[in-house]
């Protein structure tokens, strides 16, 4: 049964895709396989497509995703938002950015105990988009890898 949207919610509260724009695609598409993720087979010659448990993590050219969203592609230097992975040791972080540098993405800030309690760290895939891998002693991680906030 499809849900209408009522007048006391104009936006459901959920995010299904995360598109980011990429210089390269065949370049992108490289060093996520090379962390083991397995692209989709809806992926086409200019988009790729990444199941990230519920939510899909998708590539496309940065070029061409400004002018659909009518937007200067311009622009460097951080972009107001990070990507995150929970994972469910404090080994864990260490273990991932080993990996990811392995693969040839860029560590920007090493494995590290977090002022917030837990322990970080920071890397940069090709296109310097900043993804955080952490372990949160306070939030659990379902089965499934969801999170389950309190």
């Amino acid at each position: 049964m499809e849900r209408s949207i009522s007048k006391t919610c104009l936006m459901e509260q959920r995010l299904n895709i995360v598109t980011l724009g990429v210089s390269d695609l065949s370049v992108a598409r490289a060093f996520y396989e090379a962390l083991g993720w397995v692209a989709s087979s809806a992926s086409q010659d200019d988009i790729v497509f990444f199941q990230a448990g519920g939510v899909v993590l998708a590539f496309y050219p940065r070029e061409l995703l400004a002018e659909d969203a009518m937007v200067e592609a311009k622009g460097s230097g951080f972009s107001g938002f990070t990507l995150a992975q929970n994972v469910r040791s404090k080994e864990d972080v260490a273990q991932i950015l080993g990996f990811v540098e392995a693969a040839g993405g860029k560590i920007i800030k090493p494995a590290q105990d977090a002022f917030w309690g837990g322990h970080s760290g920071y890397f940069s895939d090709p296109d310097g988009n900043l993804w955080e891998i952490a372990w949160n002693p306070h939030l659990k991680i379902k089965h499934n890898g969801t999170l389950e906030l309190p």
